[in-house]
This record gives structure tokens, C-alpha cells and sequence, in this order.
């Protein structure tokens, strides 16, 4: 039925996406995690999705005990069980959405080019973070990092571009 509505569905999931973002307290929490079960491609049923926080892609995996703060957006990811997602992250679907056409002018997103973003087990990704590329298991990102390249398993990276500060201890990761 969706599919007849609009052009590609997108726009109602849309729709209720963003409604479901705006419903404070337990109640939405409860309702933003339910509409997303019902959605995504996988959403746990033990997951926290902050006020403010939505998807702006159904192809979406919200693994078990992940965390997500307030206002943070969110793409085309696979989220690894026990992650945290502070808030204001953004995690985009890829880098390669946008091109420039034959007159030099950006084109708009073409959803045909997500690709979906890999989010490892146990990370943790700090408030304001920007994410285009997968990241490791048991690795963090600093706040305000801008993650444009593969993270590996362990390490904290931090910046504009994000780049690596140290080695994580695995035992140090819960």
C-alpha cells in the first residue's frame, strides 16, 4: 500500500519517523522503538533511541543493549550489540551519495548508491561524532570525530579527519 502512495515509500516512512522522533519521555522511547521494530530491517527489543534521534533509511540493524543519545541521524548502519551512540552523531549511508554531474553541479542523493554503514560490537561513538565509514569492534571515536575511512577493531581515533590516538586494552571494554 505504501509502495502506492508515494513514488518509493520513502516520504511516509518519513513522515512517521519524524513524528515518532518528537514524543517525549517513556512513552516515546517505548513508541519510537516500537515504529522502528516494525520498520527497520532489524531493531532489538532492548534498545534505547533517544528524543530528537531517528532513521532516514528503513535498511537499518539495531543489534541488542545499543544505545542511541538524543538527536542523533541516522542512515543506512548496522549497529553491533552493546554499542553507545552519543548524541548529535550523524551516521551517514557511505560517502558516495552525492556526485557532480556533467555540468559541474552536485546531484541528489541517489538511493541506489547506500551503502550501509558497519558499526561493531561494543563501540562507542562520542556527541557530535560524523560517520561515513565503518568502525571496529571495541573502538571509539572521540566527540566531534569525522570518521571518512575504515576504523579497525581497539583503537581511539579522534579529529577532523579521525585519526588514530592509541590502542584499547579488549579487557578495558565491557
Amino acid at each position: 500500500m505504501e509502495r502506492r502512495a508515494c513514488r518509493n515509500g520513502e516520504a511516509i516512512f518519513a513522515f512517521w519517523a519524524h513524528f515518532f522522533a518528537i514524543l517525549p519521555g517513556h512513552p516515546g522511547v517505548y513508541l519510537r522503538r516500537a515504529f522502528y521494530q516494525l520498520t527497520l530491517d532489524y531493531c532489538s527489543t532492548n534498545c534505547f533511541i533517544g528524543f530528537g534521534s531517528l532513521f532516514s533509511h528503513r535498511n537499518a540493524l539495531v543489534n541488542h543493549s545499543v544505545y542511541i543519545g538524543c538527536y542523533a541521524l541516522i542512515g543506512s548502519v548496522r549497529i553491533g550489540e552493546g554499542a553507545l551512540v552519543g548524541s548529535r552523531v550523524s551516521i551517514l549511508s557511505g560517502a558516495k551519495l552525492h556526485e557532480l554531474d556533467d555540468e559541474g553541479h552536485w546531484t541528489p542523493t541517489d538511493l541506489l548508491k547506500l551503502r550501509q554503514v558497519a558499526i561493531g560490537k561494543h563501540v562507542w561513538i562520542g556527541e557530535g561524532a560524523i560517520i561515513m565509514a565503518d568502525i571496529g569492534d571495541g573502538s571509539m571515536v572521540a566527540g566531534g570525530g569525522v570518521v571518512s575511512a575504515p576504523v579497525p577493531n581497539c583503537v581511539l581515533v579522534a579529529g577532523n579527519p579521525a585519526r588514530f590516538v592509541h590502542y584499547l586494552i579488549p579487557q578495558d571494554i565491557p
